[in-house]
Parts: C-alpha cells; sequence; structure tokens
C-alpha cells in the first residue's frame, strides 16, 4: 500500500473530554494517485509526557512499582508524567523527578522524542537521563500508588530482557541510557 500523497482535515468533533486527554473523531480527504477519498479517524488528543532513567552515582537507576489501573495492576517503570499547560518537556522532566523520586538532577541528556501509540494518539513523549542527582523532597500526587527503588542498570536491562518490566517507556529509556553511556565509553559500569 502507498502512502497518500496528500490528505486534509475536513472536520472534527470532540467525543469525550477528560482529566488528561480528550478523544476527537476527526474526517479527513486522502488524495492517492490522483484519486480522493473519505475516512475517519479516531484521535486520543494528549498534551504530550515525558520519562527519566534516574541514574544513580553507583550506578542503580529510579524504578517504580506502580499501580497501573489500565494494566490490570502493578508493574516497574521509569519516573515518568504529563506535561502541564504549556509546559516544556524538560521543565515536565524536572518536577516529575521531584515527585515521584525525590531527587534533583544537574545534568540533563535527551535520549528520545517518540510517538507512544501512534495508530490511536497523538502523544509525544521525550525521554531524557538524569544524572548528578541531589536529594529534594518528594511530593507524589494523591492518586499515584508507587513504590520506588534503586536498581543496578544493568539488572534493571535484565528484567526488561525477561519481559519483567512490560512498560514500553521503561524498556525504551534503559536501552537507550544504555547505548548513550556505550557512546560515551561509560558502559559497563563500575561495580558499585
Amino acid at each position: 500500500m502507498e502512502n497518500p500523497t496528500s490528505w486534509e482535515r475536513i472536520d472534527g468533533r470532540r467525543e469525550f473530554e477528560g482529566r488528561v486527554f480528550d478523544v476527537w473523531r476527526d474526517r479527513i480527504r486522502i488524495e492517492r494517485d490522483g484519486a480522493a477519498r473519505e475516512s475517519v479517524y479516531e484521535v486520543v488528543r494528549h498534551p504530550g509526557a515525558v520519562a527519566v532513567v534516574a541514574l544513580h552515582e553507583d550506578g542503580a537507576v529510579a524504578l517504580l512499582r506502580q499501580f497501573r489501573y489500565a494494566a490490570d495492576g502493578v508493574i516497574w517503570e521509569i519516573p515518568a508524567g504529563t506535561l502541564e499547560a504549556e509546559e516544556s518537556f524538560e521543565a515536565c522532566a524536572e518536577r516529575e523527578l521531584v515527585e515521584e523520586i525525590g531527587f534533583r538532577a544537574a545534568r540533563w541528556t535527551p535520549l528520545a522524542t517518540l510517538f507512544t501509540t501512534p495508530g490511536f494518539c497523538d502523544e509525544r513523549m521525550r525521554i531524557f537521563l538524569a544524572e548528578d542527582l541531589v536529594e529534594a523532597e518528594v511530593a507524589p500526587e494523591e492518586d499515584e500508588l508507587l513504590e520506588v527503588v534503586r536498581v543496578p542498570l544493568a539488572e534493571a536491562l535484565g528484567r526488561a530482557e525477561r519481559g519483567e518490566i512490560p512498560d514500553a517507556k521503561t524498556m525504551v529509556g534503559l536501552f537507550l541510557a544504555r547505548a548513550r553511556l556505550e557512546s560515551e565509553g561509560r558502559w559497563p559500569l563500575p561495580p558499585a
């Protein structure tokens, strides 16, 4: 199947307005090889999000053991959160790191900006590596049920490889962090 040569949004309407995201039904016109047709797409409109691989000086990363209703239970994740109105990816990452694990970072490295589920959602997520961590006061949101655990990065990668960490942003973040450390000649990390 060839990609369309052009497309335009004809109209759309919000079907659902939520606390974190909205759902729209858009009608678009697609042109391919001189022929045009209309299609309807349902799209989750999301403000964007961040995820943070928080790397401590001893080579451990912060993992959250967090209840996720949509996942039907508790899963392992790296710190992450949704952008607030007019908030930059960087400001959101700094805020989430303090809120979820009680640390600030002096060094931030963007690892990737990606679509989380482009088949039905416009959410873009930026993943960061945070280093040179210093303690701050943790301030989780009321609805967050989480436990913070420090795990050596090599062990966290092993958990991801064995399928013990099924969260996509966490897998991508951990593997990109290792790739970044490798490219800088800092991998493998020295034992603690």
